[in-house]
């Protein structure tokens, strides 16, 4: 049973899969997953959750205003390219994780914000975003990820971890 398991999920697997661009999916979903659980851990979650929320609509809603501008023009030629949303979701988490689970570990954080920037980086390389595409989305997760809206806490904060 095993083996037929094995060789489905290697059969599922594009030949031609590049692992900087599958880095950069798992990080799109495992940065946030990873910081949702430390958000429950430590009372926190509808926080996190609005702040994930608000986050995926900035980067929806910029994606649908700007579709048809130059902007937001993939480098295929495709549109609604602007902001990338594997970056935002990826810095959210990378930033959340930094600043509220780790803040005085500088090792987690720069492991955590450098996965965060390989994934922008990954999104560039894989040709779905230009640069400008990228960073925009890291900055908006980044903002929403560091930010701390004080719901469930004493007051509203911003913290991106790594202190020296």
């Amino acid at each position: 049973m095993r083996s037929l398991a094995l060789v489905a999920a290697l059969a599922a697997t594009p030949a031609a899969a590049d692992p900087f661009e599958d880095f950069g999916t798992a990080m799109k979903y495992g940065l946030p997953l990873a910081a949702a659980v430390c958000a429950a851990r430590d009372d926190r979650l509808e926080d996190f959750a609005l702040r994930g929320a608000l986050q995926a609509a900035v980067v929806w809603g910029l994606k649908s205003w700007l579709d048809g501008t130059p902007i937001s023009v993939r480098p295929s030629g495709e549109g609604k390219g602007f902001p990338s949303g594997h970056s935002a979701a990826a810095a959210f988490g990378a930033a959340d994780l930094a600043g509220k689970c780790f803040p005085d570990d500088r090792a987690a954080g720069i492991g955590l914000y450098g996965a965060a920037g390989l994934t922008a980086a990954s999104r560039v390389h894989a040709g779905e975003h230009t640069m400008q595409q990228a960073l925009t989305g890291a900055l908006i997760g980044f903002s929403f990820g560091a930010a701390d809206f004080g719901i469930g806490t004493e007051g509203a904060s911003f913290s991106v971890g790594m202190r020296f």
